[in-house]
């Protein structure tokens, strides 16, 4: 009977023993780990002041007068700068022969002054804008600012469309191409 109680004592030791390891053994993670690719997507780099001319319909000669000119990696540099942008039928409201001429390779200076008339260095939005006030052009001579009834005209050319934003500036379209004096 000692033999029969000893025998049942290592049998309920044993089970013991096995059931504590048991309880004690490093439990399985049982949750997935996913992992989700994400593809690149190249960043369109913003459009500078050219890039907005070169996307208008109405401002075809505009981006001609400015190639003949060699000013577009100027005006797609860092900037900022404030473009005043004549339209098609401002161009074509110049005298008859105009454009033709200063497009002419020999005309190029003169293009490039009535061009940089158009140009302010810096971002100048429409509210920053006061009645009289007069801006620096990039070719030197000042541009005069006047707002009536709500209307904004640079050097009697009125704003028809204002606060084009790009990464290097803005563009305020204009109804009448500005000539320097």
């Amino acid at each position: 009977m000692k033999n029969l109680k000893l025998l049942s004592l290592s049998i309920a030791s044993l089970a013991l023993s096995f059931m504590v390891s048991c309880g004690n053994a490093p439990k399985e993670d049982s949750s997935e780990t996913t992992v989700e690719v994400v593809e690149e997507v190249p960043v369109e780099a913003p459009n500078t002041v050219v890039d907005i001319a070169v996307g208008s319909p109405d401002h075809t000669t505009l981006v001609a007068a400015v190639s003949a000119a060699g000013l577009v990696e100027t005006l797609s540099g860092t900037g900022p700068f404030t473009v005043f942008a004549p339209t098609n039928a401002a161009f074509a409201a110049l005298s008859e022969g105009t454009v033709d001429t200063l497009l002419k390779p020999e005309s190029k200076d003169q293009l490039t002054g009535v061009l940089t008339y158009h140009v302010v260095a810096g971002n100048v939005m429409a509210a920053d804008l006061s009645d009289g006030q007069i801006v620096k052009t990039l070719n030197g001579q000042d541009l005069k600012v006047s707002i009536k009834e709500g209307k904004v005209m640079i050097n009697g050319a009125n704003v028809i469309a204002a606060d084009l934003v790009g990464s290097n500036g803005v563009v305020h379209v204009v109804d009448s191409v500005i000539l320097p004096k």
